[in-house]
């Protein structure tokens, strides 16, 4: 491999990660501004809002099945010059989106009251949550169409667009986030319910907008398909490659509602303060998930390619790419958790527990360098079993520990952050060792040249 090929792939991989890096910066902004107000609002609608939230978890399981199915199918037939069935596959990808934003509706108001329940025993957050999920979900809903797209016009390497809608979005949400939570300008301010509000209409925007972009560009591969068909064989193809990675966030869903749960006898601080630090350290690894996000792409294409030393180098300058920022956000971290604490309460038991809780779980900002490279090829691979797999072994190396300090009578918020800690390095050393399996068993017999 000779230096000018791995400059090549560098380029290529921030070509595609800085836009979305761009995108996920505003959206950590605008997690920053939600939580600012919500804040204000008082302990109660901190917690009512981070446990609500938490269903979010759940959605982006379905939307990542169907983004990774998407990308790594129409990332294989774009290399291979395969246009119509990539075609198929936008198709499909579509109508899954249209019928889980259905379903999500319907089992989202169904059974909202009773997801809520089992997260808090406080009657005001519970009620505020209640709020919070009822304009919320319509926006949730409707991230299966966006990422539909999305997912598509990222397989064919046109990335730029759906971050500039991705911005307008977000900076839409921020906007909107004083105007219905706090009532600024009109005076009627609308709580925890118009900081649900404030997300459905911002998606419901950037769905048009996107949609707006596609039929009005020239993608090359990608058309807008005159009769719409439902295909089983693309859909079944489509899971096949998507639910393994949807699955690693159902099973974060499991894992952080697990928290909610076992903490929730500490009180309502305790639960506060997850929901803020938990918010803040997803904001700081979002530049690591850009990169991430934009290896399926890369892997797919020179996989259906057939150029194996590419997909190995790809792999490589992405896990250095992350190293290199998640270790200086790391270190701000350490330095700067109570300041960033801070920011979002002044409650000092609030402070306190949230500081211990960033100290500790920003320890994964150097683990999740593994797990987030890894996840990246296993989708361009076309395999994401492997990521599923060590997805499960950390929440199951976690709850068990977890249930059985629990019944200890010094059992404190202190040992659930460590024992998550300790499985989220696990997770990274079983991702890494898959990948490198998976790597000799796919790409061998393929080409060696760059």
């Amino acid at each position: 491999m000779t230096d000018l090929t791995q400059g090549s792939l560098r380029r290529h991989v921030w070509t595609m990660a800085l836009p979305m890096m761009v995108g996920m910066f505003v959206q950590s902004l605008y997690l920053f501004v939600d939580l600012y107000f919500v804040s204000d609002l008082g302990a109660e609608a901190i917690a009512a809002v981070s446990a609500a939230s938490n269903l979010t978890m759940l959605i982006m399981a379905l939307t990542q099945m169907l983004n990774v199915g998407c990308v790594a199918l129409i990332a294989r037939y774009t290399g291979a010059r395969e246009h119509q069935n990539a075609n198929i596959v936008f198709q499909q990808a579509m109508l899954m989106g249209l019928a889980l934003a259905l379903l999500t509706l319907v089992l989202g108001f169904g059974l909202s009251g009773l997801y809520i329940q089992l997260l808090t025993a406080d009657p005001v957050v519970h009620q505020q949550a209640q709020q919070f999920l009822q304009a919320y979900l319509p926006g949730l809903a409707l991230m299966f169409v966006s990422t539909a797209i999305a997912a598509a016009l990222r397989a064919v390497g046109v990335v730029k667009p759906t971050m500039q809608v991705q911005l307008i979005t977000v900076l839409l949400n921020i906007v909107l986030a004083p105007v219905l939570i706090a009532g600024w300008g009109t005076g009627y301010p609308l709580g925890v319910f118009g900081a649900g509000l404030a997300s459905s209409i911002s998606v419901t925007v950037g769905v048009l907008l996107l949609w707006g972009y596609f039929l009005k560009s020239d993608h090359s591969v990608l058309q807008v398909p005159k009769q719409w068909r439902f295909d089983g064989k693309v859909w079944r193809q489509i899971t096949a490659i998507g639910v393994p990675a949807g699955g690693e966030f159902a099973l974060m869903f499991i894992f952080t509602a697990f928290v909610y749960w076992v903490i929730q006898d500490f009180g309502t601080a305790t639960q506060a303060a997850f929901g803020i630090g938990n918010r803040i350290l997803q904001a700081i690894m979002m530049p690591a998930m850009a990169i991430s996000f934009a290896l399926p792409a890369i892997v797919g294409q020179n996989f259906g390619a057939g150029q194996s030393l590419r997909v190995r180098q790809s792999f490589r300058i992405g896990m250095q790419q992350m190293a290199w920022v998640m270790g200086l956000l790391f270190i701000l971290s350490q330095l700067m958790a109570h300041s960033l604490m801070a920011l979002f309460s002044d409650d000092p038991l609030v402070l306190a527990e949230g500081e211990l809780f960033m100290r500790i779980i920003s320890l994964n900002c150097l683990s999740v360098v593994l797990v987030f490279s890894c996840s990246g090829v296993f989708q361009g691979l076309g395999n994401t079993w492997p990521s599923l797999a060590s997805s499960f072994l950390r929440v199951f190396v976690f709850i068990l520990p977890v249930l059985w300090l629990s019944g200890r009578s010094d059992f404190s918020p202190a040992m659930v952050w460590y024992c998550s800690a300790a499985s989220v390095l696990l997770q990274g050393l079983c991702s890494c060792y898959l990948v490198r399996w998976q790597m000799r068993s796919k790409l061998t017999g393929l080409q060696a040249v760059a």
